[in-house]
């Protein structure tokens, strides 16, 4: 009859176990070690009930591991505890010098865990490693909260892209995060500034922004010596994001003038910050305590005849001739957004009143008059209001083909804005 062959266990290469732990980024050797050494102990308690009386000595570097089993002698026929105690007859097989109650140390094979155990090794150990680069994953990005960082466009869904780091770490950037007119294609490098780092759950989430005033301010450190240097400080930021923004600045070295070293010779400077941000047009002006001349600033290029300011209400009425009104307002109320985001105050444009010479702009009317009709009126070179005035309904009628109530109507709203 055969006898049953019994398996020789196949001999563990450590250097090769180890190996792919000791690549893992972000992870200081001692901590690795002590990760190690817990897992090992964990595996070392299972099998025999206790790891307290086992020497795990470790080193990832070589691959080299020694676990060495502490046992007290006992008489024979004596023993209580086959982990802790040892009888002398084996004890002396060990060291034929010990004596009863000494205490004998021996050798443990690591392959004499035995598959199982060692695949329950395996998986431990890749999860607390996991932990471990999780951890230091948020910590990393959480010292980065404001910093400006780049990633590669891995995949792109309804809500928000994904980005890797340079190490392969995941990076999220919410649609809402992203500038209107950004369009990027897988394999693109794309720059954001680190808003919030969450860790629910133990599981680290980097979100970044492109639309954060914080982004522009980053961009403006990075491409402006003096911004970086601290010479020129920026004091407000205003942006509606890829369409304007607004850039407040002081220099506290009186050679140096702020808004020309931002901008540069013909815009030099700030062109690769524009370029960066999808073209949004960028307005930097002189940051001044004096309230009166920052909105002035800020409102420009308007240019304002007077203002009334309730400083305990932070609000402002600014008077400007017609023909400034349209610039204050500026494309789609962009200008006047700005500067009271910039600002802090809610302006109030008015129109200066002349009634000699007074007219007043059709875009002014938008909020009566249907955009289209204005159009229309504009498209023959009407572009006030006493200029449609000055002409007969019969002959708007036929200049415009608008209807007749239609220009009735903007006949009424227009002469009503004259009437004292």
């Amino acid at each position: 009859m055969a006898t049953k062959k019994t398996e020789t266990p196949e001999p563990i290469n450590l250097i090769d176990y180890f190996s792919e732990f000791k690549e893992m980024k972000g992870i200081d050797r001692q901590t690795l070690i002590s990760v190690l050494e817990e897992s090992f102990r964990n595996v070392l308690a299972k099998m025999y009930g206790s790891d307290s009386n086992y020497d795990v000595i470790i080193n990832p570097d070589k691959g080299d591991l020694e676990i060495y089993r502490n046992r007290t002698v006992v008489a024979d026929d004596d023993i209580y505890d086959t982990n802790s105690e040892i009888e002398f007859s084996d004890a002396r097989k060990i060291d034929e010098e010990c004596e009863i109650g000494e205490e004998v140390t021996d050798k443990v094979e690591f392959t004499s865990f035995g598959r199982r155990m060692i695949l329950n090794l395996r998986q431990t150990l890749a999860s607390k490693i996991l932990e471990l680069q999780k951890e230091n994953l948020y910590l990393r990005y959480s010292d980065m909260l404001g910093h400006v960082v780049s990633g590669e466009l891995y995949q792109v869904w309804k809500r928000e892209m994904l980005l890797l780091d340079e190490d392969g770490n995941e990076l999220y950037l919410p649609k809402q995060n992203q500038i209107p007119s950004d369009y990027y294609r897988k394999g693109d490098t794309v720059r954001g500034v680190v808003v919030q780092v969450d860790n629910k759950n133990q599981n680290p989430k980097i979100i970044l922004s492109r639309t954060s005033p914080l982004f522009l301010q980053r961009l403006f450190e990075q491409e402006i010596p003096e911004v970086h240097e601290g010479v020129i400080v920026i004091k407000n930021i205003a942006r509606i994001p890829g369409e304007r923004a607004k850039v407040a600045v002081q220099s506290f070295d009186e050679h140096i003038d702020p808004v020309g070293a931002c901008v540069g010779v013909k815009g030099a400077r700030i062109h690769g910050i524009v370029r960066e941000l999808r073209n949004e047009n960028i307005d930097v002006i002189n940051y001044t305590s004096n309230i009166n001349l920052y909105i002035q600033r800020a409102l420009a290029p308007a240019k304002i005849s007077s203002m009334e300011i309730n400083e305990e209400a932070h609000q402002a009425n600014v008077y400007l001739k017609p023909d400034e009104v349209s610039l204050a307002i500026g494309k789609g109320g962009y200008n006047i957004k700005l500067a009271c985001m910039l600002t802090g105050y809610q302006i109030d444009v008015f129109r200066e009143m002349n009634n000699e010479v007074d007219d007043i702009y059709l875009d002014e009317f938008n909020d009566e008059i249907d955009q289209w009709v204005i159009d229309a009126l504009k498209a023959i070179g009407l572009d006030t209001a006493r200029a449609v005035l000055a002409l007969s309904p019969e002959e708007l009628a036929a200049r415009t083909d608008l209807e007749e109530e239609t220009i009735d109507h903007v006949l009424q709203v227009l002469s009503a804005e004259f009437e004292d």
